[in-house]
């Protein structure tokens, strides 16, 4: 059997609020959406004791051995759900804690192949349970579409929206997703409880935030200069940070303004990485 092909796109977080923290981990609610920007997944079942997975690519370097498909793993074998062993290699495309979900998005399309093929059958309430054991933001990846995350855990999936041109702009340096969300010392009033596809409109997104971005931008000043730049840039609607950082995207309405903004940021900033992408 040769090897099956998985894209695994980046997710990226229009709007991000951090509405509480329940026990030990924080409380967000988030409009989210997917980019074509994606690592590839090549999965087949071998006759082996032991899994066998193999990272290449631009960003392949340093992820540690524990990590979001070695956990979908072994919380698949815990249950019972798998018995066969699987050879898995993925090129990185992603950058490593950039706020794309790269390493979250990786599990979860494998889970999601797993289920596609029948490979193991699950209701939605132990999808989720499994999801969440392996990572809080794998459950998104199921869908690559837009989304609304409630504080609730809820997630409401939109088909049809308005699609986005991104300039995706990071730094050679990335952002501890633990670190970010230690320096929180205040919550924001939730504002997307009550799900709505018009939230996804560019007047409201104009309108909302991201709340980690202020700290990312106190904690690395640099950022703010990369800000101050892509905003403008080719007059983008927003800019805004994804997730935890470190990526910046820069969103337009055509793909001409987004392809002119890419080559005068890489003319500008040559040690930052940049690609030129779009929402699916």
């Amino acid at each position: 059997m040769g090897f099956e092909k998985i894209k695994s796109n980046a997710k990226i977080n229009l709007a991000l609020n951090i509405v509480g923290k329940l026990n030990r981990l924080h409380k967000i609610e988030s409009l989210i959406a997917f980019i074509d920007l994606h690592d590839l997944i090549f999965i087949k079942s071998i006759r082996s004791k032991n899994h066998r997975i193999i990272f290449n690519g631009k960003f392949s370097k340093n992820i540690n051995s524990n990590n979001t498909i070695t956990k979908l793993l072994k919380v698949l074998e815990k249950k019972k759900l798998i018995d066969q062993k699987y050879f898995i290699k993925i090129t990185k495309n992603i950058p490593q804690k950039s706020g794309l979900g790269g390493g979250s998005m990786n599990a979860a399309n494998i889970f999601k192949y797993f289920l596609k093929r029948k490979i193991i059958k699950l209701n939605t309430r132990q999808i989720s349970e499994i999801a969440y054991k392996v990572g809080s933001d794998v459950i998104l990846g199921l869908d690559s579409t837009y989304s609304i995350l409630t504080s609730k855990k809820k997630i409401k999936r939109y088909k049809d929206c308005k699609r986005l041109f991104t300039l995706v702009v990071k730094p050679k340096f990335g952002c501890s997703t633990k670190e970010m969300y230690s320096y929180v010392n205040k919550f924001d009033k939730p504002r997307f409880s009550n799900p709505q596809k018009k939230m996804f409109n560019l007047n409201n997104l104009r309108k909302t935030n991201n709340s980690l971005e202020k700290i990312a931008l106190k904690k690395y000043p640099v950022l703010s200069k990369i800000t101050s730049y892509l905003k403008n840039l080719e007059k983008p609607i927003f800019v805004r940070m994804s997730g935890s950082g470190s990526a910046f995207i820069a969103y337009y309405a055509s793909k001409r303004q987004c392809d002119i903004a890419q080559k005068r940021f890489i003319k500008d900033h040559k040690k930052y990485w940049c690609i030129s992408s779009k929402t699916i």
